[in-house]
């Protein structure tokens, strides 16, 4: 009998797959060389979040969660679907360009070489990718479809160009979207981040918010994902109210969350950016105060002002006093860096008794705190607040509104001073602009002629003019000097035979905008492009689009939860109101993976415990690291590497070899059916079962658990196994270990079918075991025995035992008659299979 050498039989069949297009969508009906997604009767789109090539190749974690695709991908397409399972890299971006600056390497170059390493990753782990349709987001024929998007976005009015308080990375030297910004720090370096003021391109995200937030009930991800989003966008219902200013025409207009709180404002507070200290400086008697304080707060990351626990600071903006709408009193206007200038209106009103930031903020600087919301648990010492009540409560001191519960007061106050009630988010428009070189060209021209002429394809933005569709792609050129420049410049803003160009409208001497697009925007939506691929002239086909949309199962890192998902949606959305995609979500289902650790430590390189894939695939073989990763813990939750526990199944899967050798050789075939263990029929069923089960719900652990077991029964009950029990087995098997089991099951067809060489039959394309329901009844079962609803006991008995009979020994049983003593029962409940309860 031939040993199990994964190495001599794991290229093979990765060869055959692909000469035989075994994960091509329609494979056996497609012609060769040009796969139809538009016969598949039953299609599938089974989508990974495609690699970052940020160093020279995949780590472990990333072989996992691919693994962990693969495996859901197998088991659809053995239950009778068409499964599309694409593969491509998201090679754009500041990570990338940062790992070829450390190298010292062009990124154009590094791209092409790592592309090969990385590929040649994903080759050997086996999975069934749909290798024919895969995408580089640096290949011009791709990016020419990312620019084609952004001129749509700039042709609908949702992409613009402003002047804004943006976030910048003092390593990246390039501006950072908020969603890049981490507790004050970039996501992608860890650096401090700073504001500076810069005119960028960004997208209308806000627009999409309320349907951003209310389709989130209607769509199966997972919950921690959906939670993050929710938070992101941060809706909140309150009234925009305006206080007029002393002796001005001048309002500040503020949002609040508690209307009800209206007549307890003492002091307004306005964001250091705030447009109001420009529109009346001449009025302001401390106006060099004032702005020194707001250029000393402009570079602080907004995390950082919002820090819990921060001392306050501010100076109060003299020679200017608001009036309470409420109370007609007069009150101080403040600037202070814990009010945003992107969140609501950049403006409060101060209700110290009722805000614990405005609380603070009062007690600092002296500042009146009135009550006018009398709290269920009020938090007085010797008649004085010491803490702010921020709960709901009966109006104190609030003229007619007196007395009124705060929830009913809010919307009865609002209307009756004028105010206007209405939804604000915490979501903001998407930064599309980056000062780096490793990016999509934005393709935009600007116009002075046109600009001076007052003309441009927007009115609010005379002379910026989309490059024309024709001319796309605009390619990105090879420079020697990438280097990010540290200024408000890209690199390509040197380079002159790039930016200098023709207008489109006047054919005068224009500039292109030499920034370049977030990578985000690459992968917000490459998965349309995936099965257009091939298509030169459009972006997506939609007649393929109808077909296979939305995509069926998403999987990736929930650290993408608005990163990249939230952009996602929203691109579809608006797909969808252009009548260009069938679908408003892109993805019916979504799950996050889990992340794992190596011997209970987070895997990083200063520790020296990052694990290469290469490495143990090279020692262990491919298959036995599919199962191993997916035995680990279920695919949405993290694990733990440990060198250990790969020995467990490496004999696991020796074991499969062996019994599956020795079956096939055995020649007592008829025999061994006739004798057939019921038992062990019941036991193969229940495994069909549950390792589908398993498998759609990501607990791959639990179903290799089920296999293993399983195993272990075919091993006791050899002599009754049957050549079927092992193809079923096989096909169980198939999702996890791909190659073995097609090794063994090309075996077991050539000896049960006689089927000619040339007749190629995968294991993967055959379908999936059916189960008989009638083999999952117990014959036995354990009933619960209740004296008046409390457990007193158990017994085993018939599944099918009548309640007479189940009644009968329950009374028999010595605990019972103890507890019982003779008294007659007065009720006694029997459910099937169950319970006997009896009432005394």
């Amino acid at each position: 009998m031939s040993r199990y050498f994964p190495s001599k039989i794991e290229k093979k069949w990765q060869q055959k797959w692909l000469k035989e297009r075994v994960y091509e969508p329609s494979f056996a009906k497609a012609p060769k060389g040009k796969p139809d997604f538009s016969r598949a009767k039953k299609p599938f789109y089974n989508l990974m979040m495609f690699p970052y090539p940020s160093a020279e190749g995949l780590h472990i974690g990333s072989v996992r969660t691919f693994t962990g695709v693969d495996i859901y991908g197998r088991l659809k397409r053995m239950q009778g679907y068409d499964v599309f399972e694409p593969i491509g890299l998201d090679g754009f971006g500041i990570n990338s360009e940062n790992y070829a600056l450390k190298i010292g390497e062009h990124p154009m170059k590094l791209a092409k070489r790592t592309e090969k390493n990385f590929y040649r990753q994903l080759g050997v782990m086996g999975n069934g990718f749909a290798w024919e349709e895969r995408l580089e987001t640096y290949s011009p024929e791709y990016y020419r479809w990312t620019q084609w998007v952004f001129v749509q976005m700039f042709k609908h009015g949702l992409a613009y160009r402003k002047k804004s308080a943006v976030n910048w990375c003092l390593s990246c030297k390039t501006v950072l979207a908020d969603e890049q910004v981490i507790g004050g720090n970039c996501e992608r370096c860890g650096s401090v981040v700073i504001k500076k003021e810069l005119e960028q391109w960004f997208f209308r995200i806000t627009k999409y918010a309320d349907r951003l937030l209310s389709n989130l009930e209607k769509i199966d991800w997972s919950d921690n994902v959906k939670i993050a989003q929710k938070n992101w966008i941060g809706k909140s219902e309150g009234a925009e109210m305006e206080f007029r200013i002393k002796n001005q025409e001048s309002r500040i207009k503020v949002f609040t969350t508690r209307p009800d709180t209206l007549f307890g404002a003492t002091y307004l507070v306005i964001a250091p950016e705030h447009s109001f200290v420009e529109a009346l400086r001449f009025h302001i008697s401390n106006i060099k105060e004032v702005e020194e304080y707001r250029k000393k707060t402009s570079f602080m990351a907004e995390a950082d002002r919002m820090v819990e626990g921060k001392e306050k600071t501010g100076v109060q903006i003299k020679g200017i006093m608001a009036i309470n709408p409420a109370t007609n009193e007069e009150i101080p206007v403040w600037v202070s860096d814990y009010v945003l200038s992107g969140v609501g209106t950049g403006a409060i009103m101060a209700v110290p008794a009722h805000d614990s930031r405005d609380f603070d903020f009062a007690k600092k600087f002296n500042l009146p705190i009135k009550m006018v919301i009398h709290p269920d648990r009020p938090a007085f010492v010797d008649g004085a607040l010491t803490e702010a009540t921020t709960g709901n409560g009966h109006l104190v001191d609030s003229g007619k509104f007196t007395g009124m519960y705060s929830e009913e007061a809010k919307w009865i106050i609002t209307k009756a001073l004028g105010g206007k009630r209405r939804a604000n988010f915490r979501l903001r428009d998407w930064l599309l602009s980056r000062q780096r070189y490793w990016g999509a060209p934005i393709p935009m021209i600007f116009c002075d002629s046109c600009h001076d002429a007052g003309r441009g394809e927007q009115k609010e933005m005379p002379g910026w003019h989309a490059v024309p569709e024709k001319d796309l792609p605009v390619q990105l050129p090879f420079i020697k000097n990438f280097r990010p420049t540290g200024t408000d410049k890209s690199p390509l803003a040197s380079v002159e035979k790039f930016y200098k160009v023709r207008c489109p409208k006047c054919r005068a001497w224009a500039r292109r905008e030499t920034d370049v697009c977030d990578t985000f925007l690459d992968s917000a939506w490459y998965y349309l492009r995936y099965p257009s691929v091939k298509d030169r002239k459009h972006p997506w086909d939609r007649k393929i689009t109808r077909k296979w949309f939305p995509v069926d199962m998403y999987i990736g890192g929930a650290e993408h939860s608005v990163l990249h998902l939230l952009y996602v949606r929203f691109l579809a959305m608006a797909f969808h109101d252009w009548n260009m995609v069938p679908f408003s979500e892109p993805f019916t289902k979504f799950r996050s993976h889990g992340l794992i650790t190596k011997d209970g430590a987070k895997m990083s390189k200063s520790k020296g415990n990052v694990v290469n894939p290469d490495e143990y695939i090279a020692t262990y073989g491919t298959d036995t690291m599919r199962v191993y990763l997916a035995f680990m813990a279920p695919l949405d939750q993290g694990g733990d590497f440990r060198d250990a526990g790969i020995a467990g199944i490496t004999r696991f899967l020796n074991r499969v070899w062996n019994l599956v050798h020795e079956k096939l050789q055995a020649k007592n075939e008829k025999q061994q059916r006739k004798n057939q263990s019921n038992e062990l029929q019941k036991i193969i069923h229940k495994t069909i079962k549950k390792v589908a089960e398993d498998i759609e719900n990501l607990q791959y652990n639990t179903a290799i658990s089920a296999l293993m077991i399983l195993l272990n029964e075919l091993e006791a009950n050899a002599d009754l196994v049957s050549r079927d029990d092992l193809a079923i087995f096989l096909k169980l098997l198939a999702p996890f270990a791909p190659h073995i089991t097609e090794e063994l099951w090309q075996q077991y067809v050539a000896t049960s079918y006689k089927l000619q060489a040339t007749s190629f039959r995968s294991i993967h394309r055959e379908p999936w075991p059916r189960y008989d329901k009638k083999m999952l009844r117990e014959d036995v079962c354990e009933f619960v025995v209740q004296i008046n609803g409390k457990v007193r006991d158990t017994f085993t008995a018939p599944a099918d035992i009548s309640e007479q009979e189940a009644i009968r020994l329950t009374l028999e049983r010595e605990k019972i008659k103890l507890i019982v003593s003779g008294r007659e029962p007065k009720k006694i409940i029997f459910v099937p299979g169950r319970l006997v309860n009896v009432v005394i």
